[in-house]
């Protein structure tokens, strides 16, 4: 299996398989922010949109596939003030329903961590369905709970769900990183 960070025209040769990871985790029950069903044309839109947002440098997405198939991805949101520039937001990490229980989620995990962390972040965030299965990915990975907020989101059913809130500092901190540099 490959993990890789795709670039612009990456993301758009890519659009049929991300595309397809997307509905496929939506259909599972993921609440990734869409209603089910989602149609294909309407995955493909979305990711479109990425594409845009990694031209501009506002996102960071990697990808794992095995041969041609796209078996999952992970986000980065990346800062846009200056009083943010330390920090990234972790979003959208999607492992197809096939692909699960083989440590696929902890691996596109790690690899973002260890990017943010060398490209000079200090600190991620990030925000899951509470009692969902990624809970306990987070937690297991070191990820902080910070807290929940009720009635967050609606999963693909349409029920609104509760949110939690996690955090973990990676790198070194933003003080340390300042007297060393």
């Amino acid at each position: 299996m490959i993990v890789h960070r795709l670039d612009e025209q990456e993301v758009t040769a890519l659009l049929d398989g991300l595309a397809g990871l997307l509905t496929d985790t939506v259909a599972g029950g993921a609440s990734v922010g869409f209603l089910a069903p989602l149609g294909h044309a309407e995955a493909v839109g979305w990711w479109r949109e990425r594409a845009a947002a990694v031209a501009a440098g506002r996102l960071a997405v990697w990808v794992a596939r095995e041969g041609e198939r796209v078996t999952g991805t992970v986000s980065l949101a990346l800062p846009d003030k200056p009083n943010s520039r330390h920090r990234g937001e972790l979003v959208k990490l999607m492992v197809s329903r096939e692909a699960r229980g083989r440590g696929l989620g902890r691996r596109l995990l790690t690899t973002v961590e260890d990017a943010a962390a060398a490209a000079g972040l200090t600190l991620l965030h990030l925000d899951t369905e509470t009692d969902s299965p990624a809970e306990h990915l987070y937690r297991s990975a070191g990820w902080t709970r910070a807290g929940t907020i009720p009635d967050y989101a609606a999963d693909p059913r349409g029920e609104l769900r509760p949110t939690t809130l996690y955090f973990k500092r990676v790198g070194p901190p933003a003080a340390a990183a300042a007297v060393a540099g």
